[in-house]
């Protein structure tokens, strides 16, 4: 009846104890091939002075194994021995006295996946295995790949170390082996690309160039590695003008370019540089000062923008931290030409005619007598012309020496490339100079029968009517751009017989 009223109290005191034995782990930890995993873990087993005071042991087993019969994966007693598979890679973290049971785990390999559990020992009266809650290792494929940074910035021209590691590696034990491939690499010894770190002096070429980092775990034949795009801070450079039609560039000019453009052209200029980051584009009129203004805050400028009609030079500039090129470019405005006279005035020798004339590029001048044309220096007769030139003018006088036994139709004729004018006047024995007008070159010649008719109208009936735009007098005042005005001219032409030698 004693033994039947002290069962429930010895089943009492076993609950109980039961209940003094705790763990604290997490029950499922996943790790992948070749890295580290740390598994925290704390324990408390009920223990008193009564107890005996053996050194305390802590074990973390296979689940399945036998503690007596089969070795622990690791354990902190060093009489005894740990699975030949796990020696040197599980090993116990911390003070066991102090309940920490924590496991680490270096170099997880795919057969460490299992579950595992914890037992305690102390003397003769401690003896437990937490099978309540267990460890459940799970071990993946390596699937984390290297990091690769910059320890300093990427600057041309300026050296810069770069580091690979891969997260998760243990630290201690087996190393890591490393292989570096990229072509901004290719100038450097190939003993240097089997290290952490490496060093390289970037060049802008490498702007944009792959760089590939490799790792090998030793001893376990698994590999990993992560490919980069290297940015390279670099100054502008190919700094290039473009014409540009519809979007599309049609022609690259070279720095200090002249560049001819017909006057009222639309043109459209687009500057560009190879930088990085991409430079501030921007155009100025001449020169740029400090601070000066710019006709365009883009690399695209619209013509005509303040330009003279002499042209002038325009500057893009490229503006960037690591440095601020120009390029230059010197328009040529060009036009079709502009004539002054021709006038006519009597001289001791004879008759003397000028005509002036204005273009770009430079024009040339002829005189037509009569129907026929008269080009160049020299004398035909009692004819003399001596042309001349300065920058956009253009100068030619002629000279007539004896008798003028009729009527004489003299033209002067401006060309260049972009086109031509024409003027004419009619000298008649007895009579005064008159002008006829400028009129352009293609309707000179297919009018002058008419306009001759006219002129002799005019003459006989001694009236001088007001010209038309197309048929200004020889007088008038000319619409070109800084041409000096001719002083009028109106004296009579003498007779023939008064200058016959």
């Amino acid at each position: 009846m004693l033994a039947l009223l002290l069962l429930p109290l010895l089943w009492g005191g076993s609950l109980q104890e039961e209940r003094d034995y705790k763990l604290q782990v997490e029950e499922l930890v996943t790790a992948q091939e070749g890295l580290c995993v740390l598994v925290p873990c704390s324990f408390s087993y009920p223990w008193s002075v009564w107890y005996s005071s053996g050194q305390l042991y802590i074990y973390w087993f296979r689940d399945g194994d036998n503690t007596y019969y089969n070795n622990a994966v690791a354990t902190n007693n060093p009489r005894k021995a740990v699975k030949t598979q796990t020696k040197g890679r599980f090993h116990l973290l911390g003070d066991a006295r102090n309940g920490n049971c924590s496991l680490s785990i270096r170099y997880a390999k795919l057969e460490d996946t299992g579950s595992y559990f914890f037992r305690v020992e102390r003397g003769n009266d401690v003896k437990y295995n937490y099978v309540d809650k267990k460890l459940n290792l799970q071990v993946t494929a390596l699937t984390e790949k290297p990091n690769i940074r910059s320890l300093e910035p990427l600057e041309s021209g300026r050296p810069a170390r770069l580091s690979c590691s891969l997260p998760g590696s243990c630290e201690g034990g087996p190393s890591l082996t490393f292989s570096w491939t990229g072509d901004a690499l290719n100038s450097l010894d190939p003993e240097t690309l089997h290290s952490s770190v490496v060093t390289l002096t970037p060049r802008p070429q490498d702007h944009g160039t792959n760089l590939t980092c490799q790792v090998t775990l030793q001893g376990m034949r698994v590999t990993t590695e992560r490919t980069v795009q290297l940015n390279v801070s670099y100054a502008p450079r190919n700094l290039t003008i473009s014409i540009l039609r519809n979007g599309t560039a049609l022609q690259i000019l070279q720095n200090s370019s002249s560049l001819p453009v017909l006057e009222g052209q639309t043109l459209e200029l687009l500057c560009a540089a190879d930088s990085n980051p991409p430079a501030h584009l921007s155009w100025f009129l001449g020169s740029p000062a400090l601070n000066a203004t710019p006709i365009s805050n883009t690399g695209i400028l619209d013509l005509p923008q303040g330009l003279s009609a002499e042209g002038g030079e325009l500057t893009c500039q490229a503006q960037h931290p690591l440095g601020s090129p120009r390029i230059f470019l010197n328009l040529s405005v060009h036009y079709p030409p502009q004539l002054l006279g021709p006038s006519c005035s009597w001289e001791a020798e004879g008759l003397r005619c000028s005509c002036r004339s204005r273009a770009q590029p430079a024009p040339s001048l002829r005189w037509w007598l009569w129907e026929g044309p008269w080009e160049g220096n020299g004398s035909h007769g009692s004819f003399t012309a001596t042309p001349s030139s300065a920058g956009p003018w253009a100068n030619s006088s002629l000279s007539l020496r004896g008798g003028l036994g009729s009527s004489l139709r003299l033209s002067c004729e401006a060309r260049n490339a972009h086109g031509s004018r024409s003027a004419t006047v009619l000298l008649l024995p007895g009579k005064s100079v008159l002008g006829a007008g400028v009129v352009p070159a293609a309707l000179a010649g297919a009018g002058a029968t008419a306009l001759f008719s006219v002129c002799v109208c005019v003459i006989f009936f001694c009236v001088v009517p007001e010209k038309s735009p197309g048929q200004t007098a020889l007088q008038t005042k000319s619409p070109l751009r800084g041409a000096p005005t001719p002083r009028e001219n109106r004296s009579s032409i003498m007779p023939p017989s008064a200058f016959r030698r």
